[in-house]
């Protein structure tokens, strides 16, 4: 049985995530990573399953000798900054980012505040599995407190990251924190920092997080943004990891073309390492043909955040991020953070002197198409005759294309994307029908 997803370990909770396996997953974490200074922090969202899960966690991990720091709700992206900045040995997130309330999640961190690799996660399930831990007794039990005012440290710490010169007074924001982790401390950001803000579901009840709030459902924050004749909206998630930016006119703006403008702002402003951004496979071509124009490499990694950090790291990038919203900044942020792009986000606007639909839209996106389909077995695509040529005919088209297995279900998803979108349609048709014939 595999744990850990590509995002921690996830599941409904009570059911699959139930305390019995927090409980011995922190133990397993507590004897794999290194121990220095005997403390682990945790935090959550605004879930009510954290509580079950927090103290099963809290068990764990005094049971075999560390002591805990519990900073109660706060962002992903605050436990991992705070990880580093309190000098822990690891933190912890328990959260399932945008899924519904009833499932929740275990995100883990070492101690500079970065996401676990895959070898690390495999040694933590064997160790779980394994299930004969060294419980501590006596004076070597571990002790756990409840510290609220750490939320301080985090804001100035995201503060500092918007640029001095600047201020957001005379501009109108709304911000949806989707009942979830950032419910404090977004407004209190935006506030300080000289917004007239307009808040929105940000009054969770164990239940609400992300329901019908927040950057699954953006539509919300677009009506209010026009109702309220804002000049932007900000939707973030139940953790808060990710953005979603919404124009003066209620317009959702693509993921691709926040990045494009992102990334550009900081080239213009020579703050893009080395001159290269990091984006999944998913990314639209229209983003890298745009970047390409002003000197921007782009590297693709595999879908998932922590992946895009990956090569971040590989190529030496300070810049980087998915469509979905998760967008990293490293030189403020380990993972990433819907707050530090929101401010990033708005430090542009500022200085582009444009309304936000002109100034996010610096280029056209490329038609895209795609299907899935559902397969009797999932056979690597080498070992299928005819593969090679189906998709390098797509390739030769001047056509980019993705094809791949899901990871949880017996499908295989399809995209084909290029400037014409009919002849995209008619690619996507006969790689679908090719792959049918082979798997189906």
């Amino acid at each position: 049985m595999k744990l850990f997803g590509t995002d921690g370990v996830r599941g409904k909770a009570g059911e699959f995530l139930t305390p019995f396996l927090a409980m011995k997953l922190a133990m397993a974490f507590g004897e794999v990573i290194p121990k220095k200074t005997g403390k682990i922090l945790v935090g959550k969202d605004t879930r009510r399953s954290g509580y079950m899960i927090e103290n099963a966690l809290v068990s764990g991990l005094t049971a075999i000798g560390y002591d805990v720091i519990q900073i109660g709700p706060m962002p992903t992206p605050a436990v991992a900054f705070l990880t580093e900045d309190m000098r822990c040995d690891g933190g912890i997130m328990i959260s399932a980012s945008h899924n519904p309330y009833y499932d929740n999640g275990i995100k883990f961190f070492n101690s500079e505040g970065n996401k676990l690799g895959e070898k690390i996660e495999s040694k933590i399930e064997k160790r779980y599995f394994e299930n004969n831990f060294e419980l501590k007794t006596g004076k070597e039990i571990g002790k756990s407190k409840r510290i609220d005012d750490v939320i301080g440290r985090y804001i100035v710490h995201i503060k500092s990251s918007f640029p001095k010169e600047l201020n957001l007074s005379g501009l109108r924001i709304v911000l949806d924190t989707a009942n979830g982790a950032a419910y404090k401390v977004g407004p209190t950001i935006f506030t300080e920092l000289g917004a007239d803000v307009i808040t929105i579901n940000n009054e969770p009840n164990g239940f609400n997080i992300n329901q019908n709030a927040g950057a699954m459902h953006p539509e919300i924050l677009a009506s209010k943004v026009k109702e309220y004749r804002a000049d932007i909206g900000f939707a973030l998630d139940g953790d808060a990891d990710r953005l979603v930016v919404v124009d003066e006119k209620g317009e959702i703006v693509d993921g691709d073309l926040l990045l494009g403008a992102l990334a550009y702002y900081l080239h213009t402003k020579k703050k893009l390492k080395n001159d290269a951004v990091a984006v999944t496979v998913m990314s639209n071509g229209a983003l890298e043909d745009f970047l390409k124009k002003y000197g921007i490499k782009v590297y693709r990694s595999a879908v998932g955040d922590k992946y895009v950090l990956e090569v971040m790291k590989q190529y030496d990038l300070n810049f980087g991020g998915e469509q979905s919203g998760h967008i990293i900044f490293s030189d403020y942020a380990k993972t990433g953070d819907g707050l530090v792009s929101a401010l990033q986000a708005v430090a542009y606007l500022i200085q582009s002197g444009k309304k936000a639909s002109e100034a996010f839209k610096l280029f056209e996106l490329y038609p895209q198409v795609q299907t899935n389909i559902i397969v009797n077995e999932k056979i690597p695509f080498e070992k299928i005759k005819g593969a090679k040529e189906a998709l390098d005919e797509v390739s030769k088209a001047g056509y980019r294309h993705l094809v791949r297995y899901s990871g949880t279900e017996n499908k295989l998803r399809l995209l084909v994307e290029g400037e014409d979108g009919k002849k995209a349609k008619e690619l996507l048709n006969k790689l679908t029908n090719f792959f049918k014939s082979k798997l189906s």
